[in-house]
């Protein structure tokens, strides 16, 4: 175990190096000059592999994590040929132009990291240029492409595994409250694919600003609150009058519907919320507000709920959320905890699996390294089963996870293998003919989110109304002991 650590800090520091000669650039990175060779490290047998992480900067915090995770693959791997050189981009995209320039001058056949979009985006000109792949953590998909890849867990994977789930347990009709962002139109376009797939409907989409937690008039909106509002206050006004005519029954009805907002279908029964923390909580209070609640709707959410505590409250009780597969995770979690002192996140996970990948791919021939990496059977990694694809998306496999009062727990565990030839799980452009319905569009221009989700604004035939189940009502009310 010793050696194998001393060998990535030494590799580790002598990255961080630099000659007389280094030039500071503008992000304050220091251009590194270093040979590394006296080390007696240049077999050729070596596969040698450039770690590109924020070891300082905004993000360092995430940077040693990922380090730490990397070296704990590699002393559970114990091949000696296999060396990781880490280099520190600074959390700025200049500051990863230099680190990958540094990491292909000293020989990586093989890139891991970097973390964020705008590095991956930084370095990819020079990797394909020197043909050396890259498997970053990114979840930003628009910079993957052909031998950039990405081991982070993608948002159009997590919307469709939930949304599968959700439409085989019976859920037609699905809503989404999506942030306006590149992260809310991500969503929106992997919910729109995954309903057509399975042979469901996105309904009703309400955007909100990212930096609010007040979701009233959104969910307002989209909840049809006035109509349903108005319906209720004819059906009380109804009562009122039998009421003040002596009619008993009707004044019990009446105290019934007391704590009511409003009566009738919204038109969906699920509704998707890409949200954590008080932000989350604040907008199922909302829909509870506007008596939209579990079980009547499900509640739906990515796996950014993972870890949020959401048992605490009971408007999210019965709720789920996709997740990395837990029964394999839990080695690795403890096993970094005992060394490190601390719980790790779920994104260290992935330089473990990213080093894992890395050794096995050292053993294929160095001309075939992409053909390796986009292996169709994938490997058995820390989080379970994943493979990546050729335009550099990848696909895990996720546990659904449901919110208990007790705790959260597996209700469908992740499958333990790919049975397929890696393209029938795949979300495929979505294509608009004059059966296609758009969905319902709040808190954005109608026009801006149709080009942003679908490429294109649709033809009037293509928009939808109130999609309404008259029995609904009827079945509201007899929950509440009301006759018609």
């Amino acid at each position: 175990m010793f050696k194998k650590f001393r060998l990535a800090f030494f590799c580790l520091f002598l990255s961080g190096c630099f000659s007389s000669g280094g030039v500071l650039d503008d992000g304050g990175t220091k251009e590194v000059n270093t040979d590394i060779s006296d080390i007696n490290i240049t077999s050729s047998s070596n596969f040698r592999v450039g770690v590109l992480l924020p070891l300082t900067g905004p993000a360092s915090q995430y940077g040693a994590g990922l380090r730490n995770a990397s070296m704990l693959a590699l002393e559970d791997i114990h091949n000696d040929n296999l060396i990781l050189q880490y280099y520190d981009t600074q959390s700025t995209p200049s500051g990863a132009r230099i680190a990958v320039n540094n990491a292909i001058s000293q020989n990586s056949d093989l890139i891991i990291g970097p973390l964020m979009s705008s590095e991956v985006q930084a370095i990819a000109t020079d990797t394909i240029y020197q043909g050396v792949p890259v498997i970053a953590f990114s979840t930003a998909q628009e910079v993957l492409q052909p031998t950039v890849y990405t081991l982070g867990l993608l948002v159009e994977e997590q919307v469709d595994r939930i949304m599968t789930f959700a439409a085989q347990k019976g859920r037609k009709n699905f809503a989404l409250l999506i942030p306006d962002n590149g992260t809310g139109t991500a969503v929106a376009k992997a919910a729109v694919k995954s309903a057509k797939k399975n042979g469901v409907h996105v309904r009703v989409i309400g955007y909100y600003e990212p930096n609010t937690s007040d979701f009233g008039n959104i969910i307002k909106q989209m909840t049809d609150y006035q109509e349903r509002h108005g319906r209720l206050a004819r059906l009380k006004a109804n009562l009122q009058y039998k009421a003040n005519n002596g009619d008993m029954q009707a004044k019990q009805d009446l105290q019934k519907l007391a704590t009511k907002e409003g009566l009738g279908d919204v038109g969906f029964d699920a509704v998707l919320i890409p949200e954590y923390g008080a932000k989350l909580t604040s907008a199922i209070s909302m829909f509870a507000y506007f008596d939209v609640s579990y079980p009547d709707v499900q509640f739906l959410g990515t796996s950014i709920w993972e870890n949020s505590r959401l048992n605490k409250e009971s408007a999210i009780i019965g709720s789920w959320y996709p997740a990395l597969s837990r029964s394999y995770s839990t080695y690795f979690s403890n096993k970094y905890t005992s060394i490190f002192g601390k719980k790790p996140s779920s994104l260290f996970s992935f330089a473990y699996d990213a080093v894992a990948l890395a050794n096995e791919v050292s053993k294929q021939d160095k001309e075939n390294i992409n053909k390796a990496i986009t292996n169709p059977d994938g490997y058995s990694g820390i989080n379970g089963p994943f493979r990546l694809f050729e335009d550099g998306t990848n696909q895990h496999s996720l546990d659904v996870i449901e919110v208990r009062s007790n705790g959260d727990v597996i209700i469908d565990a992740a499958p333990r293998m790919f049975a397929d030839d890696g393209n029938s799980t795949r979300l495929e452009d979505i294509e608009i003919d004059e059966d296609f319905v758009s969905p319902l569009i709040y808190g954005k221009d109608v026009s801006t989110a149709q080009l942003q989700i679908f490429g294109k604004v649709l033809p009037a035939e293509n928009q939808t109304l109130r999609v309404r189940d008259p029995d609904k009502e009827k079945e509201e009310l007899s929950r509440l002991g009301i006759a018609e």
